[in-house]
């Protein structure tokens, strides 16, 4: 049954096998490091800058263990001097603003606040405003590739769940449905394909969502597994209206 008190993290992590996750954990991490090590340096990559106090020697190879998993990030190493962030000291990581920097980023975009808080908790120094806002943009269009990506192939199960979220709009603090699509392919491989934010949970909302994933690609379903919500059903029914067969292929859990 759809979940009133699920955090998104929690419903991503409930059917994701935590490699997406995983991935932009690392990511957000990775751009962090690169843009703290450009502020102690004075210089981008291959930038010529007045300003330089070292250069760029390579990486090595460090294991975070957060909450959504193993992550295996690069450290940079410099010519003179050393670099070392301090959430990898022990103690110092602050899990919570990771967690909501990647929540936020798949509600609707990353604010330039949230991962400012995230730099500051994570105890990093020379990162610009400018630096944070490329950032946000960086987290954004990578997140964005993945809710938009084609899908090639058929993939005969499809999983579709939802919770509740408190986000602010307009000045007010507002309940929003979002909505997962889960889906595995005839390797066996299980990816999450499609999450949506909307008002509710209203046929025309999960009809519109699951439209865009069949223009996506999704194809060859032979088994839906929902909750019994009754602008669910109905959306189901109309939209893989010939693929399955007069509701026999759709599995109501609740």
């Amino acid at each position: 049954m759809t979940k009133t008190n699920m955090d998104l993290s929690e419903l991503l992590a409930k059917h994701d096998q935590g490699d997406f996750l995983r991935a932009v954990a690392e990511a957000v991490l990775q751009l962090i490091m690169e843009a703290d090590v450009e502020g102690l340096i004075g210089a981008g990559r291959h930038e010529r800058s007045g300003e330089r106090t070292t250069w760029r020697n390579g990486y090595r190879e460090r294991a975070l263990d957060t909450r959504l998993g193993t992550l295996n990030l690069r450290v940079p190493k410099l010519r003179q001097g050393s670099y070392f962030p301090g959430f990898l000291e022990a103690r110092k990581t602050s899990e919570q603003a990771l967690v909501a920097v990647i929540q936020e980023a798949w509600i609707g975009g990353v604010s330039t606040r949230r991962v400012d808080d995230l730099v500051q908790a994570m105890g990093l120094s020379g990162i610009s405003k400018s630096t944070v806002s490329k950032l946000c943009k960086d987290i954004d269009e990578r997140v964005g590739e993945f809710l938009n990506r084609p899908l090639s192939g058929e993939w005969p199960y499809l999983w579709l769940d939802a919770t509740y979220l408190k986000v602010r709009q307009g000045g007010r603090i507002v309940p929003v449905a979002a909505i997962i699509a889960v889906a595995a392919n005839t390797e066996g491989r299980r990816e999450i394909i499609g999450l949506g934010i909307g008002p509710s949970e209203a046929e025309t909302f999960w009809t519109e969502f699951l439209r865009s994933l069949k223009a996506r690609g999704l194809g060859g379903i032979r088994l839906v597994i929902s909750d019994s919500h009754t602008g669910l059903k109905a959306a189901i029914a109309r939209v893989f209206e010939g693929e399955l067969a007069n509701g026999k292929d759709v599995a109501f859990t609740g």
